[in-house]
């Protein structure tokens, strides 16, 4: 058993390793550490490229493409570590020792299942004397939540508002939710809360399995001591109908899953009100192939909704006194950014609770 698996998920990014990989070899240097490719069935040249260039890196080969969820789930039963790290192909690292704060975190507070590092932009194009750090990143910025409506947010970006990296966010602290990008997570507890739900696909699976684990009274910080650089949108980008197919099912899904008895109807009342809502803007804008994801995600919902029953049951019957105090955020993320004009962290940390 290695101490920490950093392992990357791949489908034909083979320009991605080409160009991050060996940045997260070279600061990821320790003898405790093992990185590992996860390919979930690549037809471009991916496997061929990292026989080549990277030879010491071991391969896990799935026979076909998995999707996120069910890829990391395949490819980590073959992986023996006490924790794992989740890492994606456009991710690219530039503070060596990076993993060190992290792992001495988890080391010494034992009730912490998951941490992420920061999470900074990284531009494709020079920027800020060619540096493409001193923006955060949307996919988890300094640490993620989620209002009670089940919207996600993040210290360091809320909705499309995307706050520079002014040194706010460096305290390490809580958090609902680690990012898919750069998530360190205890290997056991991943497989205690279920691992990933390989129904999801894609989008909303990190928040999910960590809403599980806050549920059985685990906790998530964010170590901004450890910085990470997310190109981001390498697989599906915003406004792709299939992305928000998956974003509006998958989240519908998780609320079904995680929310406690005590909130599941009034919250999906209103959420499904907000989403044709959501719909309605997507046709005024012109773009009905984004409005009929909407329609298309809750009539998945409804139909997957039955094989959930028990899972959801099971989900609950975990559910610990200390996770029903911080799990959402007691507010309508809606309501307080476009009519409060609360649009970043600290602004809604004044009404946040958790």
């Amino acid at each position: 058993m290695c101490k920490v698996a950093i392992v990357i998920l791949n489908w034909n990014g083979a320009e991605m390793m080409h160009r991050y990989l060996p940045s997260v070899i070279q600061c990821s240097q320790r003898e405790d550490v093992e990185v590992i490719v996860a390919d979930n069935a690549s037809t471009d040249d991916s496997i061929a490229l990292l026989q080549r260039e990277f030879s010491s890196i071991r391969i896990i080969r799935l026979d076909k493409n998995y999707g996120f969820a069910d890829g990391y789930n395949r490819a980590l039963k073959q992986v023996d570590a006490e924790y794992y790290l989740l890492l994606n192909s456009d991710v690219e690292i530039r503070q060596e020792g990076w993993l060190s704060p992290m792992i001495d975190y988890m080391d010494n507070h034992q009730q912490v299942a998951a941490c992420q590092p920061k999470l900074l932009k990284l531009y494709s194009a020079p920027h800020r004397g060619g540096d493409g750090g001193g923006l955060f990143e949307y996919a988890g910025a300094s640490g993620g939540f989620i209002d009670k409506y089940g919207y996600p947010y993040c210290r360091g970006r809320v909705f499309d508002t995307i706050e520079d990296d002014n040194g706010q966010y460096d305290d390490i602290t809580s958090v609902m939710w680690t990012t898919g990008a750069a998530m360190m997570v205890r290997a056991n507890i991943y497989w205690e809360a279920g691992g990933l739900d390989a129904r999801f696909f894609a989008h909303m699976e990190e928040i999910d399995l960590c809403w599980r684990m806050r549920i059985m009274g685990y906790k998530l910080v964010c170590i901004p001591q450890s910085t990470a650089y997310h190109l981001g949108g390498a697989t599906l980008n915003q406004g792709n109908p299939r992305k928000t197919f998956l974003n509006f099912r998958n989240n519908l899904l998780m609320l079904y899953k995680n929310l406690p008895n005590h909130q599941l109807t009034q919250v999906f009342r209103i959420r499904t009100l907000l989403d044709w809502v959501a719909a309605l803007q997507f046709l005024i804008k012109g773009d009905p192939q984004n409005m009929k994801a909407i329609f298309k995600a809750h009539k998945e919902f409804k139909h997957m909704k039955p094989q959930y029953a028990t899972i959801r049951q099971q989900i609950q019957a975990h559910r610990t006194t200390s996770a029903l105090l911080s799990e959402t955020s007691d507010f309508s993320l809606l309501w307080q950014y476009y009519v409060r004009g609360r649009k970043t962290y600290k602004a809604l940390h004044l009404i946040n609770n958790i």
